[in-house]
């Protein structure tokens, strides 16, 4: 009896978090029950583990019912952007102190007499030499001056360094010197952050890579303390699981881990949301889909490709002219500046911008009655009629529909001579053309048929411009999954454990030696696997996956090309060489199958699979959606006012057919189906969208 009583009592949720520039949300899973519940706050940017509390008050779970904590944050992302890192010293290789200011020496706008280079995190009188020199082989060709690098060190203590990034020439062929220089470091600066460039990257290309170990540095002890806060909260609630956190792969990996290597989660929240949209476009049997997330803040664009979300082995953040690249695996996402917060403003000769400026949480929208003086995306859709005043977030949040049309009109409409429906669609006008860009930037700029994609449309914000976007850019179906308003959290609880490895290895094709190949990987896989076993959580099965960087012989760049374990066994220079030239045709347009091509380094992902929550579904119900689920009619504007019905989402049954325009309100996400648009109910409750003449 009191066997069963014990088990009973067992911790029984998996509790997701995602917090975002405006809104934090909550995905919480009871496995016994099978059950799902959300939660959705204002972000506390204050304090952000009060938002997260106030998520799991408002959902009505606690954390001493939980046995699994996965996390996703905007806090490493915004630290970078917003420069508001730690003060960061950095030591390199000695006559290498400006390789982080030189760059690729690129000037992506050529004619721009006022272009300006990417500015370091840290400057240069924060660069210091170490007298050591490793060869391109590893080998030593000068030895480690440690009594030179204590007085260096020690000559940082006065200036209040909070973190020392180090960078080491061809540390990653061989990694003693970065190792003893970081105990050196970590000996006369206890309790400053230190982070080597091998820890995070053994690839080449020394700018990348100091690029990427300074970012982890200014980063690091604001993120570090941050998680500290929050597992120090936990415990004080009763929490006794396993917290891991969201890496920008979409996988999942330990706080601890996260602690030190706090560079990949740079986008852990948007690679959740892709990760969601990949294990729903499986249950539909969709093997190419677009993961596009609108929240407050931003909007992101994934892809799901043949299957698997495509992802990019380093990526440039901060954009393209002024960016500073990271060297680390990534989900391959383009972010642009525009969200439900994002801010509408006349510019020099009364031109309209929207964005990237953001209200945020606090003032938020005008409409949010927080303080906001200046007309938003959110406050547009109000005016619009798409938002209902009195039911946003359930009805928990009334919005001020007046507040919003003064703003509105003063700021916008009487400067232009507009009347107030005009200038507020003027201002969502904009943003789809903005948003636009990011699906274009992850598909036709990739070499993708844009029209050949389903576009899966969330975040808080996103279903509501989700047909408009989707006519700008030619796309024919849309997707609106089940909860959009939660659903990077809610990805989450599809996560799995991973870990990715990378090594630099050139060799020609033609003359490579498969039983050395072999060997690189398996000590990847072998790291990989003793990582995953060695966790908290006992996953189900672990997956292991190759893929090598290649290029043709007198090419810079690489392209990553995924290849079956069963090429290297067989020792198959020809079907690895078939399977880069289609990649390379897919990237590029073009491929040269008559030329000789080489390895640039090899990749592996170890996989921890976690059982995953069932598929959610609704009852079936005939083509008509019943009486009760079509709430009222209200007029909406669609270039002029047109009677639309408005539909609640959790009365609408599997085989509902509905006709744009109308408008299907849940409780934290509204979707606009414009004139035209034909939208049908699937059993897993997702909304099937097809636009236009595709509708017909």
């Amino acid at each position: 009896m009191a066997l069963e009583s014990t088990t009973a009592e067992l911790p029984r949720l998996r509790i997701a978090v995602d917090i975002g520039g405006t809104f934090t949300d909550l995905a919480a899973f009871d496995e016994a029950a099978g059950e799902l519940r959300f939660g959705k706050a204002l972000s506390t940017h204050d304090k952000l583990v009060n938002g997260i509390q106030n998520t799991l008050d408002g959902a009505g779970v606690a954390f001493r019912d939980a046995h699994l904590f996965l996390h996703g944050s905007t806090i490493a992302i915004n630290t970078l952007l917003e420069r508001t890192g730690a003060r960061t010293a950095l030591l390199v290789t000695e006559g290498f102190r400006d390789i982080y200011e030189i760059g690729r020496v690129n000037r992506p706008d050529a004619y721009n007499l006022f272009f300006r280079k990417h500015v370091p995190l840290v400057d240069r009188s924060s660069r210091h030499e170490v007298h050591e020199r490793l060869l391109a082989s590893g080998a030593v060709h000068k030895s480690l001056d440690e009594d030179h690098l204590r007085s260096v060190v020690r000559s940082l203590k006065p200036k209040g360094v909070e973190a020392v990034a180090i960078l080491l020439l061809h540390s990653y062929r061989n990694p003693a010197h970065e190792v003893r220089v970081k105990q050196i470091v970590e000996e006369e600066l206890p309790g400053v952050f230190v982070s080597a460039s091998h820890e995070l990257s053994q690839e080449y290309r020394e700018f990348e890579r100091v690029s990427t170990v300074a970012a982890n540095a200014y980063i690091g002890p604001r993120v570090a303390t941050y998680l500290g806060e929050l597992s120090e909260h936990l415990d004080r609630h009763g929490f006794g699981g396993a917290f891991f956190v969201v890496q920008s792969t979409g996988g999942l990996f330990p706080v601890e881990h996260a602690q030190r290597d706090c560079v990949r989660m740079l986008e852990s929240g948007p690679a959740a949301g892709v990760i969601g949209t990949q294990a729903i476009c499986e249950g539909l049997g969709l093997t190419e889909a677009i993961a596009f997330d609108m929240g407050g803040t931003t909007a992101k664009a994934g892809v799901i490709y043949e299957g698997k979300p495509l992802t990019t082995g380093s990526a440039l953040l901060g954009g393209y002219e002024q960016a500073l690249p990271i060297q680390i695996p990534m989900t391959d996402i383009h972010e642009v500046g525009t969200g439900g917060g994002s801010i509408a403003r006349l510019a020099q000769g009364n031109a309209l911008r929207v964005g990237p400026q953001s209200a945020g949480s606090m003032p938020g929208p005008v409409c949010y009655g927080r303080g906001g003086t200046e007309p938003t995306v959110t406050d547009a859709n109000l005016i619009l009629g798409r938002l209902d005043p009195e039911h946003f977030l359930g009805g928990e949040m009334r919005l001020d529909l007046p507040a919003a049309e003064r703003a509105m009109r003063e700021k916008i409409a009487d400067p232009l001579g507009m009347d107030l429906l005009s200038a507020a669609d003027g201002v969502l006008r904009i943003a789809v053309t903005t948003m636009s860009y990011a699906v274009k930037a992850v598909t036709t700029e990739r070499g993708l048929d844009v029209g050949g994609f389903t576009m899966a449309v969330y975040g808080g914000a996103g279903p509501l411009h989700a047909s408009a976007i989707a006519r700008e850019i030619g796309i024919r179906r849309v997707l609106i999954p089940y909860s959009p308003g939660y659903f990077s959290a809610y990805g989450m609880l599809f996560s799995d454990l991973r870990y990715d490895y990378v090594r630099s290895c050139f060799r020609r094709l033609g003359t490579v030696d498969f039983a050395e190949l072999e060997a690189l990987y398996a000590a990847m896989e072998g790291e990989g696997t003793a990582a995953v076993e060695g966790s908290s959580v006992r996953p189900e099965s672990i997956v292991l996956e190759r893929a090598a960087d290649m290029r043709y012989v007198g090419q810079e760049h690489a392209v990553t090309v995924e290849l079956p374990r069963e090429l290297f066994e067989q020792g198959d220079r020809e079907a690895i060489k078939r399977h880069f030239d289609a990649q390379h045709a897919i990237r590029y347009g073009t491929s040269a199958p008559g030329e000789p091509a080489e390895l640039v380094s090899l990749r592996t992902t170890v996989t921890g699979v976690m059982r995953k929550p069932p598929r959610h579904t609704v009852p079936a119900g005939g083509a008509e959606p019943d009486p009760e689920a079509l709430s009222r009619r209200k007029p909406v504007y669609f270039g002029e006012l047109l009677d639309t019905p408005v539909y609640e989402r959790d009365r609408l049954k599997a085989g509902n057919r509905i006709a744009g325009p109308a408008l299907i309100e849940e409780r934290a996400s509204t979707t606009v189906l414009a004139p035209g648009d034909a939208l049908e109910v699937d059993s897993a409750g997702n909304l099937l969208i097809a636009i236009g003449s595709d509708a017909r």
